[in-house]
């Protein structure tokens, strides 16, 4: 999915991402970012993305795609934390 179909997703719903926030600048998950740009993680690639993500309809089920992919993700984005965060809030800025 991407960022400009947001529109289409059930507005009833409290829709989840994995998220991460650069730790330095150009940090080697997102080359030529500036120290603290906000990502959401592409379930596909494990990659740090701006507007391509899969949305999880529970916290439970985005922590737990989170700890079982937890190996790989450490290594596509290191020295980061991924969280678990409300689609919603991370479009505001406010995650």
């Amino acid at each position: 999915m991407h960022l400009n179909e947001v529109d289409g997703l059930d507005s009833r719903t409290v829709w989840w991402v994995p998220a991460v926030v650069s730790p330095e600048r150009d940090w080697p998950g997102a080359p030529g970012c500036r120290r603290g740009a906000r990502y959401v993680v592409n379930r596909d690639t494990l990659r740090a993305s701006r507007d391509e993500f899969d949305p999880f309809d529970s916290r439970l089920s985005c922590l737990h795609w989170i700890m079982h992919h937890r190996a790989d993700l450490n290594r596509t984005l290191p020295g980061a934390t991924i969280r678990a965060v409300r689609l919603d809030r991370w479009l505001l800025g406010l995650e």
